[in-house]
């Protein structure tokens, strides 16, 4: 099954129609805002486009995958008339393809504000923040759509990953159930609603999701590579190494099936082999910041503190909101005495989990050696009072969360 299936771009590539209305009282003359296009001069006729030929020639641009002339032509819309909410949500798209995901939601929020009724603007929202992994932001723009729209597809399977990775399980199977219809013969769907099932203690569903997952898919590769993910979820590592490596052999250029494989040895503790495998799926998946960060781990673990500092180094520069490259980075530093660098990557995580309880106790630790008493015995206090206040729900989240998914996420553009 092809994942473009889940993580369909769902872009909303508004029409003229819908910018017609808001350019109605705005006059043909030329937008002069934007006199040239890298660097050249904008030819006359160009120039003398009214806003409305203009949004239509950007609309165009960006159909054909023509980013440069489509932003450059929103801009000259948006410099003619800065309401024109329908340039803002296309000029969104343009970043949203380029992977642009900061300006992006500069584009996308001045456009929700000015067109809140239409859906589509806050599903590319919602959509920036799960390309980003930032689910919890995401839930509410997903859960706003599925309101306006309860029989759309896309939003509800997209509402119900977040769900997902969320750990919010019980949301996450009710509202990928009814989507069986049409989802029921596609391999990650069932995988995602058997999991969430089983973690609700839907027994009834589980099984369901797990009999169709085995009739629709035995015996062929990405079968064999959600089977693998469900082993390792329920910490049966040798029957998931089973299935990861049959789907190796059927399928060697799969993809996510060495990151996988990485994940299990990582867990069965066999450290020159996780390490091999992350190494493997990097060479397919160079831009896939969660290779760094495991390969981060296994070096640390072998104690080669250079490669590790290196690994979650590049980590962090394909995502920088990786706590766990940060929080490697602390233990590095700190088992090597540099207590400021140290301070300074648990800072950085700090920022992302402010709650985490390891997080305020290494931090404390660090002050400790850098000589600050005081503030290192309020961390320290504070990691015993969180410890304490979340004790049970914490202890819950360990034993019923999940390994990363990246192939859940994985865009086919």
């Amino acid at each position: 099954m092809s994942s473009a299936h889940i993580r369909s771009e769902l872009l909303a590539l508004l029409v003229v129609a819908t910018l017609a209305p808001a350019m109605s009282s705005q006059s043909s003359s030329p937008a002069t805002a934007t006199q040239t296009r890298n660097g050249a001069p904008i030819a006359a006729s160009d120039a003398a486009l009214a806003p409305e030929q203009l949004f239509q020639k950007g609309q165009d641009a960006l159909n054909q995958g023509r980013l440069d002339e489509a932003e450059l032509d929103f801009r000259k819309v948006l410099a003619a008339n800065p309401r024109v909410g329908a340039a803002y949500a296309n000029l969104g798209v343009v970043y949203m393809r380029r992977k642009q995901w900061t300006k992006a939601l500069e584009a996308l929020r001045p456009a929700e504000r000015l067109m809140p009724q239409v859906a589509g603007i806050r599903l590319n929202i919602g959509l920036v923040y799960y390309r980003r992994n930032e689910f919890l932001k995401a839930i509410p723009l997903f859960e706003s759509v599925v309101r306006d729209q309860p029989d759309a597809l896309q939003p509800r399977h997209l509402l119900g990953l977040c769900y997902f990775f969320a750990e919010r399980w019980a949301d996450a199977a009710n509202t990928l159930e009814p989507l069986w219809t049409q989802e029921s013969e596609h391999l990650s769907y069932l995988y995602v609603l058997s999991i969430a099932a089983h973690r609700a203690g839907n027994k009834a569903l589980d099984e369901r999701a797990t009999l169709q997952l085995v009739k629709t898919g035995e015996g062929s590769p990405e079968f064999h590579l959600f089977m693998g993910k469900a082993h390792l979820n329920l910490e049966q590592y040798d029957l998931a190494l089973a299935d990861f490596e049959a789907a190796a052999q059927a399928n060697p250029a799969l993809t996510f099936v060495h990151f996988n494989l990485g994940l299990t040895y990582l867990k069965k503790q066999d450290y020159e082999h996780a390490r091999d495998e992350f190494l493997k799926d990097a060479s397919v998946e160079p831009d896939l910041a969660l290779n760094y960060d495991k390969l981060g781990d296994v070096y640390s673990l072998l104690q080669q503190d250079h490669d590790a500092e290196k690994s979650y180094r590049d980590a962090l520069l394909r995502d920088p909101r990786l706590m766990n490259s940060y929080l490697g980075l602390a233990k590095l530093y700190q088992r090597e005495k540099k207590y400021s660098q140290a301070l300074s990557a648990i800072d950085s995580a700090g920022r992302l989990d402010p709650g985490r309880t390891d997080i305020h106790y290494l931090r404390g630790q660090i002050l400790l050696h850098l000589g600050r008493k005081t503030e290192g015995a309020k961390e320290l206090e504070t990691s015993v009072r969180i410890d304490n206040e979340h004790r049970a729900e914490r202890q819950k989240q360990v034993e019923s969360g999940t390994v990363p998914s990246p192939e859940l996420l994985q865009d086919d553009q």
